[in-house]
């Protein structure tokens, strides 16, 4: 069973299958208000421009929206175009959220990420499911979301979840862009000593390494060689975040009790340097 621990009011300690201690930082109620405010803002501008072509094909549309309004259609159509717009309404967030491992483009300006209960990035059903649910948490409103039950979900619950989020197993964190490395910084120009060394105990693990592109060995090799330069938590959880996309493309099988994330990392860049001698 993972142990998942509140370090204090806005930290959530994760202990992942591997024996794995990582932290993050839960957003807070402000910032995903605000993310989901932008995220709101981008969809009604492209209902908006949606409308503004449907009007520009001619006046039989333009009827369309006129008989809308009156009520002239029938009840099965009116369900369609409610469904249209539902699907639309969490489809965006879905879709997102699944593309862009846990972000919206709200979340992704405010630095918020949906991840998994276990630390794992969400797939496409939990991303799937907790914006179904939005709906729920939207209520009173919908044409114009409130979010009271979804305000009132996250203040009662200790990993401050929205009904969504307890019934996809999923949580809302903010990444600390000040305490890890950039994307930029991780694949910029090497450092002078281009030396590796191991500072975790040797993963033995099994898998193809002839999968791996020159470019994600390349970063793998430049966290290794900057990773000192990290506070200890921050340094585990920038491995988390490069070993989790790696392992979903190998798919190595490992023994779990020794495990580590930078361990990882270190055996995958030594067996590569191996088959690939410069």
């Amino acid at each position: 069973m993972l142990l998942q621990t509140i370090k204090t009011e806005e930290t959530l300690i994760i202990e992942t299958p591997e024996r794995v201690e990582l932290e993050f930082a839960l957003a807070s109620i402000g910032n995903r208000f605000i993310a989901v405010l932008l995220d709101h803002t981008i969809q009604a501008l492209l209902m908006i421009l949606a409308w503004l072509i449907i009007i520009a094909l001619g006046e039989s549309d333009i009827k369309f929206f006129e008989d809308l309004s009156s009520g002239n259609f029938s009840n099965w159509i009116l369900a369609i175009g409610l469904l249209i717009l539902f699907a639309f309404f969490s489809g965006y967030f879905a879709f997102f959220e699944w593309y862009w491992s846990g972000q919206t483009p709200g979340k992704r300006l405010m630095k918020l990420r949906v991840i998994r209960e276990d630390g794992r990035p969400i797939s496409f059903w939990e991303a799937l499911v907790r914006n179904i649910l939005r709906i729920a948490d939207t209520f009173p409103g919908f044409i114009v979301p409130i979010y009271s039950v979804g305000l009132i979900s996250i203040f009662l619950s200790s990993r401050d979840q929205r009904i969504g989020d307890i019934f996809a197993g999923t949580v809302v964190i903010r990444e600390r862009s000040d305490q890890i490395m950039t994307f930029e910084e991780l694949v910029s120009k090497p450092l002078d000593d281009p030396a590796l060394i191991r500072y975790k105990n040797k993963v033995e693990f099994q898998a193809d390494l002839s999968v791996l592109t020159k470019e994600e060995v390349a970063i793998v090799e430049n966290f290794l060689r900057r990773r000192l330069d990290l506070e200890e938590k921050r340094r585990d959880w920038m491995a988390w975040r490069l070993a989790l996309p790696l392992m979903r493309k190998l798919k190595p099988v490992y023994d779990a009790s020794n495990f580590t994330y930078e361990g990882f990392l270190e055996e995958l860049l030594h067996r590569y340097k191996q088959r690939n001698p410069e």
